[in-house]
């Protein structure tokens, strides 16, 4: 048996707060979700980073109230 869904669907306003590497955004319906993961170098690196290094956080040159 095949169905065709057809649909339409008008976004006026979407706020994602953030979307990471395991995050699954979707819009619409699906009747089957495959697992998909890519990593690129775009960069051309050929090496890792160097470890990173704590910063100490300056004090702010306005008080901020507590509240």
């Amino acid at each position: 048996m095949h169905i065709t869904i057809n649909q339409s669907i008008y976004i006026h306003f979407l706020k994602v707060g953030s979307i990471n590497n395991s995050s699954v955004l979707q819009i619409g319906s699906t009747g089957k979700m495959q697992a998909l993961s890519q990593l690129y170098n775009t960069g051309g690196y050929e090496t890792t980073a160097e470890e990173a290094t704590p910063q100490e956080i300056p004090e702010p040159m306005v008080p901020l109230s507590p509240f």
